[in-house]
């Protein structure tokens, strides 16, 4: 009896340790996404800044897991617009870049 329990827990000890090594990495990974995504979206925001144009420091930048990286947010003209992406597109680290800068108009 003692060693049909020993042998059932060694059982599922073999067949859970592929799951329990997965949820850890999966968690590592998780991690290392989101320090990856905050830096890209970091160094966007911080190119923005040093271009000490007023409305680029209103734009809104998100990164997803992938590098794409969205923005969002009023500027005064398509060239801010244009230089923002532009400026998104440098950082190293993007993949892509989402531009959805809405045009600010005098009425």
């Amino acid at each position: 009896m003692k060693y049909r329990i020993a042998a059932v827990c060694f059982v599922l000890a073999a067949l859970l340790s592929p799951v329990i090594a997965n949820a850890e990495e999966t968690e590592t990974n998780k991690a290392k996404t989101y320090v990856k995504d905050s830096a890209i979206t970091t160094k966007v925001k911080a190119k923005l800044a040093d271009e000490k144009a007023k409305t680029l420091l209103n734009i809104k930048v998100e990164t997803d897991s992938k590098g794409e990286v969205e923005l969002s947010g009023t500027v005064a003209s398509q060239e801010e617009s244009d230089k923002a992406v532009a400026i998104a597109r440098s950082v190293s680290g993007v993949t892509a870049v989402d531009n959805q800068l809405k045009i600010k108009t005098d009425k």
